[in-house]
């Protein structure tokens, strides 16, 4: 008997995209339920009735919650191919440091970026942003990715902001190419792979998704 995969998420969702692009590194097929966050379904509230957030994994009937507890699910389960997490404690507990960096200080930093109307804190905000990023390309250093020779946790954890670049250079006013060149290749790198390019949303329809979120908040 197949197994049963949805995912609840939202397109813009760099959270969600995470979770594709797990499933596509393991040549999984589900079924993919938008979810309209003003009007949240039945099923997102009834499947994490803790925090009523998506992305959410529903495996032959099991939810599972947050991005990266579902992308090491992911791995656990289907560990015939693809292996996200190292075999080693030292490298695997390092590897989800930095996804855990990703989470805590990068999504946070970037708010600040697209949604403050404060000016000091959104200068504030684009140097933290600028400098959580040389720390993660200086854990990178000429690594072809994050946990080494091929494609792992700490990757699925960041590339997914990466088609979000876009609008966080266009309202911080800076470039991620001359801050941070090798994070860049590193990005170009990942597209490559079908897993990563056939699920992370394209940056221009980020853009206008958060352009339209700012004037909605009266931002702009």
């Amino acid at each position: 008997m197949a197994d049963e995969i949805v995912l609840l998420s939202t397109w813009p969702s760099m959270f969600g995209m995470r979770v594709g692009v797990a499933l596509a590194e393991k040549g999984l097929k589900y079924e993919y339920r938008e979810e309209d966050l003003r009007n949240k379904s039945p099923l997102l509230l009834n499947t994490n009735p803790v925090h009523k957030k998506i992305p959410v994994l529903i495996h032959n009937g099991k939810p599972i919650s947050e991005s990266m507890i579902i992308v090491e699910y992911i791995d656990g389960v289907w560990n015939h191919k693809s292996p996200l997490l190292p075999t080693d404690p030292y490298q695997r507990a390092q590897a989800r440091f930095w996804a855990d960096y990703v989470d805590k200080k990068l999504y946070d930093i970037g708010k600040k970026i697209i949604w403050s109307t404060k000016g000091e804190e959104h200068e504030t905000g684009k140097k933290e942003f600028i400098e959580c990023l040389k720390h993660l390309e200086r854990e990178l250093g000429d690594k072809p990715y994050f946990g080494g020779e091929n494609f792992g946790f700490v990757d699925v954890s960041l590339v997914t902001f990466s088609c979000w670049f876009h609008t966080f250079e266009s309202y911080g006013n800076f470039s991620i190419q001359t801050e941070c060149p090798k994070l860049i290749a590193w990005t170009k790198r990942c597209l490559e792979k079908e897993s990563v390019s056939s699920s992370l949303a394209d940056p221009h329809k980020i853009h206008d998704f958060a352009s339209g979120v700012r004037k909605r908040l009266g931002i702009e």
